[in-house]
């Protein structure tokens, strides 16, 4: 991703954030948007730790195997960047958080992780070695 497009993404994301948290007190009032952005908090500390330990296992399980855990891999990352955002303070970051950390929807996303390693993998950024 270009340093504009990551720029323009910084500026754009907190102000939809922003615009949300606004609409939200109007209608429900702000403590309760207050609870909700704990509770989503919360839901997201759980979850990690839940999704983690999940994978943790199943990756240990394929190694046991003699298999090597590329899935399992993918679903470490995924989860641990849904954590992230479920933590973050901000409502349209917590679906997206919400949304990596379910597993049936979580595959939706890790073809979009596996383009993106793809094209690093192109460019000779990952350096694999078989030992």
């Amino acid at each position: 991703m270009s340093k504009k497009y990551l720029l323009l993404a910084f500026i754009i994301i907190p102000a939809i954030e922003i615009g949300v948290f606004l609409w939200l007190s109007q209608l429900i009032g702000v403590l309760w948007v207050v609870g909700l952005i704990i509770a989503t908090a919360m839901l997201g500390i759980f979850l990690a730790r839940y999704q983690g330990m999940e994978v943790f296992r199943r990756a240990q399980l394929q190694l046991q195997k003699g298999f090597p855990p590329t899935e399992e891999l993918l679903d470490g990352m995924a989860t641990m960047l849904g954590a992230f955002l479920l933590i973050i303070p901000g409502f349209v970051l917590d679906a997206v958080g919400l949304l990596l950390l379910i597993p049936w929807t979580r595959n939706l996303f890790k073809r979009y992780l596996k383009k993106i390693a793809m094209q690093f993998k192109g460019r000779n950024t990952i350096i694999y070695r078989r030992w």
